[in-house]
């Protein structure tokens, strides 16, 4: 595109300042500055000719011939160059009053001359205003079109009204549904309006009309602002794309006319997208803290819930929207006629994460011995932002060691550091921990062998990673599941266990290491009693508050929904199972010590070893594993970390 001329007061300036210095230039080079010494020793040699008296300077003429004996020779030299008969000077005037008479003695021919101070007048007037002329253009440039304060993006006082929206044209939206993986459902589902934005006809021909706005839900890092993009890339139409937070500013009224901007530029565009990321920066309920109110955004939410009412979405104008929260976003925005179909961006399954990791390794030279299906199965819980993190962690791992393709060891290390954190080399253990952390790993492991329903063993290391584990336990599901039993959890309630009762009756003391081991169990068992109703005790009732869908630990009620005595019932029944798995993991551990002695030798020795060592070492005990039932839990479960 051709770049456009602009004139610009800085340009007259310079202007102005190349012809004054010009001028200055050409004059001094046809002129000599004599010392008012020279010129009168000039005069009365007779070298002189047509002088001029002004009230400041004398100018005139020198005679070359016979200069020697006058000036300098620098000076004659100078004079010399031009090759001319003449040549001019100038000298400073000083108060001479015998100047005259000297003139008249040498009979030089002078005269006098009224010095004009219109230019300077003007200049005196003219370059104050040329420059704070300049200083106004600047700021008004800065306030309007132009950048920083008020560039091109729209961010300046003069336009500060206007919409912050990034625009994507056809052109320019390169991603189709073919670049996103692992949420099949949510595809289908958005495919639907690609459809009416490619062919608005068939729908509208039967009487149809789309849902005014859509939303995303769904955990951070699933792919919804993704999502949004392919469904522009596939319908090819424009895409406007800004977040929540950039309607909203410290000056009142802003907000609201960003929105109506927004719809403006939207409708001139049709067909096209405008996707809001972030919409519960914008959309939190009104009314929901009354002692804390922000008339500007709630301004702001009325003007969209406004402009969503007036717009015709027959015309090819979509509003989609994302958000993590949906827990906390407004009623009115969520009622029928607004956004009222809502699309859920759920964590992928183990298909899902394949898929998923397939798109992650197109441009990543692999090792024959990368095998994506167990790389899948280590990720439980990985959305797609984590997978991503790890393919590109392990390409900088192999790069780092010089390597020609990317291995499993490499991917494995990088998904060892997602979860547990980076190896600390650094950080040296005596051995009287080395030999608890490797006891309490130990533990863990031996558990997992000896119960029902365990996760099989797929590494376990001592080596510190992170902020404060000392080692971890890494089981490998090899299947999904979605629903968990009584039995399963008391099986993973004993894991978590495994390594306090292994320092108990190895060390017959206890260390710090199985802090976040309790606090898990804690967190587990209180579960177990107070929201799975699996309390005889406490019979099918539940205790817990509601808890938001996609925030995993956020509640959504403030106070406990029961009584201080059953509170008190609560807290026994939790205490009772908690320490009936206790007596249960010292009875398994106690009598099979011999191997849980032998496994803790050998990650002294290795610091260590996976799956099928551990096998192998329990497998001289004559211990095999008692089922392999599998599921897909959280990341939390499936790190056994050292603290």
């Amino acid at each position: 595109m051709e770049k456009r001329w602009h004139f610009s007061i800085w340009y007259l300036l310079l202007a102005l300042l190349l012809a004054f210095w010009f001028q200055s230039f050409i004059m001094g080079m046809h002129q000599v500055l004599l010392s008012y010494s020279d010129f009168k020793k000039a005069v009365v040699a007779g070298q002189v000719t047509e002088l001029v008296l002004g009230k400041e300077v004398i100018r005139g003429k020198l005679k070359v011939e016979g200069l020697k004996e006058v000036l300098p020779p620098a000076q004659v030299e100078q004079i010399r160059r031009d090759k001319q008969d003449f040549h001019a000077f100038e000298t400073i005037r000083v108060e001479d009053p015998d100047l005259t008479k000297a003139l008249d003695a040498a009979h030089v021919n002078y005269s006098g001359q009224i010095e004009s101070t219109f230019f300077q007048s003007l200049m005196a007037w003219l370059l104050p205003f040329i420059f704070l002329a300049a200083i106004w253009a600047f700021l008004f440039q800065r306030m309007g079109a132009g950048g920083g304060i008020g560039g091109a993006g729209g961010g300046g006082l003069m336009s500060i009204g206007k919409s912050k929206a990034k625009i994507y044209m056809e052109s320019d939206m390169k991603i189709t549904f073919a670049d996103v993986a692992g949420i099949d459902e949510a595809v289908d589902e958005l495919r639907e309006v690609v459809a009416f934005l490619s062919t608005p006809e068939r729908f509208t021909a039967l009487g149809g009309r789309l849902p005014k706005g859509i939303l995303l839900v769904g955990p951070p890092g699933t792919g919804k602002t993704l999502l949004a993009k392919a469904v522009a890339g596939e319908a090819k139409v424009p895409f406007f794309s800004l977040s929540g937070s950039e309607f909203v500013e410290m000056f009142v009224g802003v907000g609201a006319a960003r929105v109506r901007d927004l719809f403006e530029q939207a409708q001139q565009k049709a067909p096209c997208i405008i996707f809001i990321d972030e919409l519960d920066a914008l959309g939190r309920a009104r009314g929901m803290n009354p002692m804390a109110s922000n008339e500007e955004r709630e301004q702001t939410l009325n003007q969209l819930l406004k402009e969503m009412d007036g717009f015709d979405p027959n015309k090819g104008v979509i509003l989609m929207a994302a958000t993590n929260r949906p827990e906390i976003l407004d009623p009115a925005l969520l009622r029928a006629g607004r956004f009222d179909r809502h699309v859920v961006v759920d964590r992928p399954d183990i298909k899902g994460r394949e898929a998923i990791l397939k798109i992650h390794m197109k441009g990543v030279t692999l090792a024959p011995d990368v095998d994506i299906a167990i790389l899948a199965a280590r990720t439980p819980g990985f959305v797609g932002a984590d997978l991503a993190n790890v393919i590109n962690e392990a390409a900088l791992l192999a790069a780092r060691n010089n390597k020609k393709a990317v291995d499993m060891g490499d991917v494995e290390e990088a998904i060892d550091r997602v979860i547990a954190g980076l190896q600390k080399k650094s950080r040296m253990m005596t051995p009287r921990e080395k030999r608890i952390v490797a006891h309490h790993e130990a533990g863990h492991a031996l558990v997992t062998a000896l119960v029902a329903h365990a996760d099989p063993i797929r590494k376990i290391s001592i080596i510190p990673r992170g902020v404060a584990a000392l080692g971890y336990t890494l089981q490998l599901p090899t299947e999904d599941r979605h629903l968990l039993t009584e039995a399963e959890l008391l099986d993973r309630l004993a894991v978590l266990l495994g390594g306090r009762v292994a320092e108990e009756l190895v060390f017959d003391e206890v260390s710090t290491g199985a802090a976040d081991d309790l606090q898990k169990a804690t967190q587990m068992v209180r579960s177990v009693v107070t929201e799975y109703g699996m309390s005889k005790a406490l019979g099918l009732v539940t205790y817990a508050p509601e808890r938001s869908m996609f925030l995993e630990g956020a509640l959504r009620g403030g106070q406990q929904p029961y009584s201080e005595e059953t509170a008190k019932q609560i807290d026994a029944e939790v205490r009772r199972i908690v320490e009936e798995a206790h007596g249960r993991v010292r009875t398994l551990l106690g009598e099979h010590k011999d191997a849980l002695l032998g496994v803790a030798q050998r990650l002294q020795e290795k610091e260590v070893i996976d799956g099928e060592e551990f096998m192998k070492i329990i497998g001289q005990f004559g211990i095999k594993k008692v089922a392999e039932k599998s599921d897909e839990t959280s990341l939390t479960s499936q790190q056994r970390s050292t603290a």
